[in-house]
């Protein structure tokens, strides 16, 4: 355990330490470098900054208007409550979109159930299996400018669905 807590407090100082090292054995200029990688960034960021207040303004309004709700009922009758708790498919809907949304809404489910109820654990191991897959694409694709995602989106939904139903069938062996 303590070589664990020793491996986690010294990787990071590590890994820059060694790229560092790496530079100045390569006799590169590593501040320019660095400087040219950070104004590469911040151009990414300006460019994908309207994506990101469309997808937060339309998490918002979807959430206050009450369409998420109806939404996840909607799909809660059709699912059934068996399998599929319907109190997560509004957290499961709104992570494919903004995981601070999600997030909200998982802290909702805690004050609601609690943490350590079986749709707590389900919500915070659903958080960490699945991904922000309308975000993720339009940012990637928008900053590298593709306009042809081919299977992309049905690979993400079906790994997203498979991050679910395991957190629900990992939740209920706990």
């Amino acid at each position: 355990m303590k070589l664990l807590l020793f491996l986690s407090d010294t990787i990071i100082p590590l890994l820059i330490f060694y790229i560092i090292g790496t530079g100045l054995l390569q006799k590169q200029n590593i501040y320019e470098e660095f400087i040219h990688g950070a104004e590469d960034g911040f151009r990414t960021v300006i460019k994908i900054m309207p994506t990101l207040i469309g997808l937060m303004v339309a998490v918002g309004i979807l959430r206050a208007s009450g369409l998420l709700d109806a939404v996840s009922s909607v799909f809660g009758n059709l699912i059934g409550n068996r399998f599929i708790p319907g109190e997560i498919i509004p957290v499961f809907i709104v992570r494919l979109f903004s995981n601070s949304a999600a997030t909200g809404l998982v802290l909702d489910i805690f004050k609601k159930y609690g943490t350590d109820s079986l749709l707590g654990c389900i919500c915070s191991i659903m958080m960490s299996s699945t991904e922000t897959v309308f975000y993720t694409m339009s940012v990637y694709f928008m900053s590298v400018k593709i306009k042809k995602t081919r299977w992309t989106l049905t690979g993400a939904m079906l790994a997203a669905m498979a991050g679910a139903i395991a957190s629900i069938i990992l939740a209920e062996k706990m």
